[in-house]
């Protein structure tokens, strides 16, 4: 177990501090892939203390975007008490499209394989996401063909625009996602099947 950051010393809460910061931006940078002794090399910390306070590469991956993996779920648990059942779907869509486009290292955590991601997070999120698909279908906005595996979809057309400065990649996320809201939309023409996508398809 380790200790509470309030309960840390000031140096030890700094430390701490200095690895989040360091994760996030190198996971970022080169993936989850990254090694863990060159997380410690640029935080400047030892691979010892690294390891005292997050004894997995998971631990530190969740501590690290759990800001954001609490704003994705609020996302998702607002909209479904959003009484407009079209309006919640397209606004999960679109917020969790521009998560990604200001933040590619939050993308990887997000998709990653890691048990302990998968359990807590990405099962939940997406059996509430695909409740927010049966609601919209339900109410006659979303067109019966889609799937809830087209997220995928949608979240590997988006990550192409992990390569351009953040205030673009933004920008040019609003405009794919109204694009492809409007073709989601029940009444337009039909497509081709879903096919089941894995999330771990997104950065691969």
């Amino acid at each position: 177990m380790t200790a509470e950051p309030s309960q840390m010393r000031a140096d030890a809460r700094e430390n701490r501090a200095r690895v989040l910061t360091v994760a996030r931006e190198l996971f970022a940078e080169r993936g989850l892939e990254v090694p863990m002794a060159a997380i410690a090399r640029r935080a400047g910390v030892g691979i010892a203390t690294l390891y005292r306070r997050f004894p997995t590469k998971e631990s530190l991956v969740m501590e690290a975007f759990a800001e954001q993996f609490a704003v994705c779920q609020g996302v998702i648990d607002d909209a479904l008490r959003d009484p407009d059942p079209w309006r919640g779907l397209c606004t999960v869509i679109e917020k969790v499209c521009l998560l990604q486009a200001a933040d590619r290292g939050f993308t990887a955590a997000f998709t990653a394989s890691f048990p302990e991601l998968h359990s807590e997070v990405r099962d939940r999120t997406w059996e509430h996401f695909a409740a927010l698909v049966r609601r919209a279908k339900d109410s006659g906005q979303l067109r019966a063909d889609f799937s809830p595996h087209d997220l995928t979809l949608v979240l590997m057309a988006n990550s192409g625009l992990s390569g351009v400065p953040v205030e673009v990649a933004t920008a040019a996320s609003r405009r794919l996602v109204a694009y492809l809201l409007e073709s989601f939309r029940s009444g337009t023409d039909v497509l081709p099947p879903p096919v089941p996508l894995s999330l771990d398809l997104v950065l691969s």
